[in-house]
This record gives C-alpha cells, sequence and structure tokens, in this order.
C-alpha cells in the first residue's frame, strides 16, 4: 500500500502542499480554520509522518539560497532581479525563512558556494538561475542530492524540477505582430548567447521570419546593460540594410536603444519601431513608451520559492509552467510608411 503524504492530504483539502506543510508543523503562513481542516483530514486519513523527515527538519538552516552569476553592476540597474527577489519574498515571509543572495562571476565559483552552503548546512535548498546551453551546475547539483528549483527551460534538468516560462510563444507573438504592421526588415539585440532562454529566442525569432517570408534577421548579442544596448542599436541601425523594428531582449536595452535612436535623428517608430521583452517602468515613462513583453515576474519568483519548499518539505516540488509572455503594444510600434 503506498504512503500516505502531504500530497494526499492537499489534494482532499484543495490547498497547496506548501500550505499542508505549514498547518501540520504550525507554522504561520495559513489561517487557523485552514489549519484546523488540514489537521482533520490528516487525522481521518491517520498521516503519520516521517521519522526519517522529522530528525532531519531539526537540522533546517530555515534559509534558502540564491546565487546570481553575472556581474553586480547590473544588478542594480535591471528591474527584473527586484521583482523576481520580490515575489520570492513574499512566500518566505510567512514560515519567517531567510534568503541567502551571493554574487559571483563564473559558474565554477557558484558550483563552490552551493557545496559549501549544502556542508555547512547553511541553506536548506537552492534556486539556480540563467541556464546555459552547456551548464556545468546543474551536474554538480544532481550529485549533491540539495534541493534545487532551476528557473529555466524544462530540458535543463531531467532530475531536478525546474519553473518556467513559454520564450518560444513570445518570440513568435512578436514576428508575428510585426509582420502585420508590414516590417520586413526586423532585428534582434538579445541578452548572452550562452543563456538557454536566448537561444530559444533566436530560433524562434529566425524561424518565425522564415514563416513569414522574411530575410533572416540581424542578431547582436549583449549583456543586457544599457551601454551595450545602445552600442548594439548603432551598429545596426548604421549598417547598409537598416532594420525597421528591433526587438529587445530586456527593458534596459530597449530604452537605451531608443536613445541611440533618436541621437541618429531617427523618428520612433515612423522609422523605426522597438519591442521590449520584461515590462517594467522604464518602458512606460519614456515617450514614446515602449511596446513590450509583460509578465509576472513576481508570480514567477513566487512559484519558484513555493516549488522549493514542497522539495525541501517531502521532494513533492514539480516542474511548472508559468504564464507566458503577452504582448502589449504601445506608441514604439506602428505600421511601415508607405
Amino acid at each position: 500500500m503506498k504512503r500516505l503524504t502531504i500530497s494526499d492530504i492537499a489534494a482532499r483539502a484543495g490547498v497547496s502542499k506548501v500550505a499542508v506543510s505549514y498547518a501540520l508543523n504550525d507554522r504561520p503562513g495559513v489561517s487557523e480554520e485552514t489549519r484546523a481542516a488540514i489537521k482533520a483530514i490528516a487525522a481521518e486519513l491517520d498521516w503519520r509522518p516521517s521519522r526519517a523527515a522529522r530528525s532531519l527538519k531539526a537540522a533546517n538552516a530555515d534559509a534558502i539560497g540564491l546565487v546570481v552569476c553575472r556581474p553586480t553592476h547590473i544588478l542594480g540597474h535591471e528591474p527584473f532581479f527586484m521583482q523576481l527577489i520580490s515575489g520570492i519574498e513574499s512566500v518566505l515571509a510567512g514560515p519567517s525563512l531567510g534568503l541567502m543572495l551571493q554574487v559571483v562571476s563564473t559558474h565554477e565559483e557558484e558550483s563552490a558556494v552551493h557545496r559549501r552552503w549544502w556542508g555547512e548546512r547553511q541553506v536548506d535548498g537552492v534556486l539556480m538561475l540563467d541556464t546555459h546551453v552547456s551548464d556545468t551546475r546543474t551536474p554538480v547539483l544532481e550529485r549533491l542530492g540539495m534541493p534545487t528549483v532551476i528557473l529555466g527551460p524544462p530540458q535543463a534538468s531531467a532530475v531536478l524540477p525546474t519553473v518556467w516560462s513559454d520564450d518560444a510563444a513570445g518570440a513568435r507573438e512578436v514576428v508575428q505582430y510585426l509582420v502585420a504592421l508590414g516590417h520586413r526588415r526586423i532585428a534582434r539585440v538579445a541578452g548572452p548567447a550562452a543563456f538557454a532562454h536566448t537561444a530559444i529566442r533566436d530560433e524562434t525569432v529566425v524561424r518565425a521570419c522564415e514563416e513569414a517570408g522574411l530575410p533572416a534577421p540581424a542578431v547582436v548579442h549583449a549583456d543586457y546593460t544599457g551601454d551595450e544596448g545602445a552600442r548594439a542599436t548603432r551598429r545596426l541601425l548604421l549598417a547598409a540594410e537598416r532594420p525597421t523594428a528591433v526587438l529587445y531582449d530586456n527593458d534596459l536595452m530597449a530604452v537605451a536603444g531608443l536613445g541611440a535612436a533618436q541621437e541618429l535623428n531617427l523618428h520612433v517608430p515612423r522609422d523605426l519601431s522597438i519591442v521590449a521583452w520584461d515590462d517594467s517602468a522604464l518602458t512606460r515613462v519614456v515617450r514614446p513608451a515602449i511596446t513590450a513583453l509583460t509578465r509576472d515576474i513576481r508570480a514567477y519568483g513566487a512559484r519558484a520559492a513555493q516549488t522549493l519548499l514542497a522539495e525541501i518539505a517531502d521532494g513533492s516540488g514539480a516542474s511548472s509552467r508559468t504564464e507566458a509572455a503577452r504582448l502589449v503594444p504601445r506608441a514604439s510600434t506602428s505600421p511601415v510608411p508607405r
């Protein structure tokens, strides 16, 4: 007979596994009414906690870890990270769990931090960002056996749970939208080429342009900073075949690209249409306001944190796909003039 788990109680109660864990362990984060209902169901089903899990519980660090392998100056400017961390903290605040954050320069340094954290019991699990096409970190984490959730494409690991958004759907929607506006020369200022999600977007944009009968898009890879976004934009706009539309991989590069186009006396959107991946206040306060692919990054971070807590509690963290980014047209895009 299959051993009863908190997943069975969660299904019966119609709540998340995290909520069941909070209720059965008398942690804050659920209402007293919900706590009582969950405990009643557990008693009815004759649920008993795992002795091994209880012994491990006593050694919990009550913290999760997040190592960011990016230059520190990017973190201070890119809104994505603040929204992501806000979502993570919204889940950790209820049970009063901590977030260990460290910035490193290489994947080797990141793996060293993971080994140290796990060996010294500083964290109960980690979130992993920015998966690469060929990533050296995932085999290390799989061997460590540390509870881990990857924020990235599902192919990142066959073992570790992933929380991901459909980048291909967003890229395809942008190309279809620009084609409908009459654009035939589309370019892309992308993030680092090594990132798995960059590769997915690159491949999808190229394929969508081919399907629409358009020439292959010009692609310039940058580092998400404003300086690199402006530099890449100038390179594209000074080419012999200047694009009529550019898709940027983040809001900061899109805003910098808008400034670079205006420096070259190009009118946006009459001479050039601009689209940003990831929406923020930056895309809305500039003039013209920038068309963007928007998604709830805070909810993305919260989902990842909830999945990790379930993985820590009883290994029940499951991979899941969050809502795909949706296109929000604004004044930075328009039909190509005749």
